[in-house]
């Protein structure tokens, strides 16, 4: 029988001897209080070629997340809807492309850099802003790191953050651990994470789960959204 906590995509990665090590990280998970979705870059750059293989789409599309990204769109659509209809607030992030604040002059290591045209971080019509909803453009892999989010989510009286987008092993990890260092309770929307990896998107929940996050079924958290708006509606 499949521990309840344990039971999520790392099963086939993780080894048993390594699940018994991390047992005393296990306890009650959930959405907490005053919520608010994070979308993490969903923008088209992570989209190009199709629902295709990740090792066939990224000769062409190098940033590309392939079949795993599109597999993705259908539970971060119902995420989307029953956050709006529960009234949370919805921010989104994408990469910084204005010319004058340089972001190509930042680099931390030899990590080859690429030239894309703006238009590729356009966020997804799938999941497009609507007016209220909050865009905020980084730099970095960290959503808070060099942005107003912090602010943002202070000034909304925001104390847990649902994440959604990519790649899990990078801007969702490194949002999701500096969202718990600044206290806020982290909920990973599992089926609505994605990487170029399948290995680094199931090893960096696991991590993540037993550590700063409480990482969900997507339906799980649609569940319990859903009965908020129920609750604003009566």
């Amino acid at each position: 029988m499949i521990d309840e906590f344990e039971d999520h995509c790392w099963q086939d990665v993780v080894p048993a001897e390594t699940l018994e090590l991390y047992r005393h990280y296990k306890r009650p998970i959930g959405v907490g209080p005053r919520a608010a979705l994070l979308a993490i870059d969903l923008y088209e750059l992570a989209y190009q070629g199709g629902p295709l293989p990740v090792a066939e789409v990224s000769m062409t599309y190098p940033s590309s997340c392939g079949e795993n990204a599109h597999r993705a769109i259908e539970p971060t659509r119902r995420l989307f809807a029953a956050a709006r209809a529960a009234g949370l607030p919805i921010l989104y992030t994408t990469g910084d492309t204005r010319p004058d604040s340089k972001p190509t002059l930042i680099r931390a290591t030899k990590r080859q850099g690429m030239r894309s045209d703006p238009s590729v971080f356009a966020i997804r019509p799938e999941f497009a802003p609507m007016p209220g909803d909050v865009v905020i453009t980084k730099q970095r892999a960290s959503a808070f790191f060099g942005t107003p989010l912090i602010a943002h989510l202070t000034l909304l009286g925001v104390q847990t953050v649902i994440v959604c987008g990519e790649s899990t092993s990078g801007c969702v990890r490194a949002s999701t651990t500096d969202g718990y260092s600044y206290g806020f309770h982290m909920v990973m929307a599992e089926e609505c994470c994605f990487d170029r990896s399948m290995l680094s998107h199931k090893l960096s929940l696991f991590d993540l789960h037993h550590k700063y996050a409480d990482v969900m079924h997507t339906d799980d958290i649609v569940s319990h959204l859903d009965s908020l708006a129920l609750k604003e509606a009566v």
